[in-house]
């Protein structure tokens, strides 16, 4: 049985156009180039929270990534008329057992994308600060808190500053740009990708190869911990110690898994047959050199660091001011405001070197912020035409552009702009991200019992398939044992954002729909041809189960 062919599909209702076949694998290639650069985002909190192993985690997420990217480039390939990435080929297969399951998936997925916007552009907006004015500067320092969110965590908040104003006329700037439509992001993104890779690559390069990087900041592999008087020593390899690796492993996967956004331009391939694999396999092997790099470069060059000024406790023994350390463990690497100008510096070449470097990294978080929108924009796109979300998102402009999609992205991220606390926000919206590949992962097995006489353009090798359904429990794993390292109630708060969708979901489909799924849909799931059979039976619902106990039980050992 062949898949269904785009000609056959049906439009989004409302739109004004659609989604045009006018790239290869080469343009998808350089759009997802801007995945390397997400290592920018949480390097600095990864490694002032496991300490010396940080190096480990970041090359064993990343080959977890490269694995997990088969299952993706082989459910891409049966649906080449559908734009919006992994999660919704994955939904499809879900739908049959669950409604409420499959715009999980999809949902996940783009909330844990769409932070990038914000994110990256705090990220930039705070290098360019940091390379024009003294940390101590007026304009570093002013700020409006608009609203208290100390009852979610510690010291988060709602704020105008310096950061904020910077970051919106960056994210004005990418939307304009995407508004033009796939092809001028495209091109755009090749410019981009070359002059922000270059960079990554000195960085990750010039450190190992001029010596600066010490054998000592690398070894010997305790996780880190504090004594009493709060100096760093080795940690132990207990259950505290591991909970610390899974954490960063949990951290890390939210930039080294991302890649897999090369699939979301499936629907706007010239050939889908022929670049669907080819994007996501070279877009994994250049962040495999990215990911194993510019870690190793930046943590032997920086070290670990230690103690500078101890805590200051009340009479209760509350900590009234946070003790503060030298290294990866200083207040600006954690943030990840600082990790762009101690990057420059450790190439070299004087104060001229350094700001060019940085300008170039502040590059590089254009284009990850490009990446961001143009596959999260997609994924609420798709998810439209498909039944999952609000009509309106299917609406797309006389350039092919979902602006309808990149509005309701651009609006969500500037309430996230506000938040002070950035690495807690990515730290609750992986959450999703995990809830997205667990999903995804075993959508492909399950594709192949339900669909197996359909088209695969690309069949991934059955051991990579099952490697993938494997993985997918290790990832949940390492959430319920290190998503609260980043804060207490990081996991039950992703969780809720995670299930927000279900409301939503029920609106469109049971209200607007009247409890029946687009055309287009339908000849997706092939309900007339082969009357919806179930020929997985009951392994996803046992999958499911499993799953949340895995959760669970990881999370009960640490709590």
């Amino acid at each position: 049985m062949e898949a269904t062919t785009f000609e056959a599909v049906p439009q989004a209702a409302g739109s004004v156009g659609s989604l045009q076949r006018k790239i290869d694998w080469r343009g998808a290639f350089w759009v997802a180039s801007g995945v390397p650069a997400l290592v920018l985002f949480s390097i600095g909190a990864i490694a002032a929270t496991v300490g010396k192993p940080a190096w480990i985690v970041w090359i064993v997420s990343i080959l977890f990534g490269f694995i997990q990217a088969f299952t993706y480039a082989e459910i891409a390939g049966l649906f080449p008329h559908k734009s919006g990435g992994a999660s919704v080929y994955g939904a499809v297969a879900w739908v049959r057992y669950s409604k409420l399951i499959a715009p999980v998936s999809v949902w996940c997925n783009w909330l844990a994308w769409s932070p990038v916007l914000s994110i990256g552009s705090g990220l930039a907006a705070g290098y360019i600060l940091t390379a024009l004015f003294p940390a101590d500067a007026l304009i570093n320092t002013w700020q409006l808190t608009l609203l208290d969110l100390g009852w979610v965590k510690s010291g988060l908040s709602l704020r105008i500053n310096a950061t904020f104003a910077i970051g919106l006329l960056i994210l004005l700037t990418v939307f304009a740009v995407q508004h033009g439509g796939i092809l001028r992001s495209a091109r755009l993104t090749l410019v981009l990708g070359v002059t922000s890779l270059i960079p990554l690559l000195l960085v990750g390069v010039v450190p190992l190869f001029t010596g600066d990087a010490a054998q000592a900041n690398f070894l010997p592999l305790y996780p880190l911990a504090h004594d009493a008087a709060g100096q760093v020593i080795d940690g132990p390899w207990d259950m505290s110690g591991w909970s610390l690796m899974a954490g960063g492993l949990f951290m890390a996967a939210w930039s080294t898994y991302g890649f897999e956004t090369a699939v979301c331009y499936t629907r706007e391939f010239k050939d889908p047959k022929r670049d669907t694999f080819k994007a996501i396999f070279y877009a994994g092997l250049l962040c495999i050199l990215v990911f194993t790099l510019v870690p190793l470069a930046f943590q032997g060059s920086l070290g670990l660091g230690q103690l500078v000024t101890p805590a200051v406790l009340d009479a209760s023994g509350a900590v009234v001011t946070p003790a503060v350390y030298s290294g990866l463990l200083s207040p600006a690497i954690y943030s990840g405001m600082g990790v762009g100008q101690v990057m420059a510096d450790s190439i070299g070449g004087g104060k001229l070197v350094a700001n060019i470097v940085l300008i170039m990294l502040v590059l590089a978080t254009l284009l990850a912020i490009m990446t961001s929108m143009s596959g999260s924009s997609r994924t609420l796109y798709q998810a439209s035409v498909d039944g999952w979300l609000p009509k309106y998102l299917g609406r797309t402009n006389e350039h092919g552009a979902p602006t309808a999609a990149m509005w309701t992205d651009l609006s969500f991220n500037l309430l996230l702009l506000l938040m002070s606390d950035y690495v807690f926000v990515l730290a609750a919206s992986n959450v999703s991200y995990i809830i997205f590949n667990f999903l995804n992962l075993n959508a492909g097995w399950i594709h192949r019992l339900d669909r197996p006489d359909w088209v695969r353009p690309y069949k991934a090798p059955t051991v990579l398939l099952a490697a993938g359904g494997v993985l997918s429990f290790v990832n949940l794993a390492c959430m319920g044992l290190g998503a609260d390292i980043w804060g207490a109630g990081t996991l039950v708060t992703g969780l809720l954002l995670a299930l927000l969708i279900l409301p939503v979901f029920c609106y469109r489909h049971y209200v607007q729909d009247k409890g029946r799924f687009p055309e287009a849909m339908l000849s997706d799931l092939y309900i007339q041809a082969d009357a919806g059979q179930k020929r997985a039976g009951w392994l996803p619902y046992a999958t499911l189960i499993a799953g949340v106990l895995v959760v669970y039980g990881c999370h009960q050992l640490v709590a």
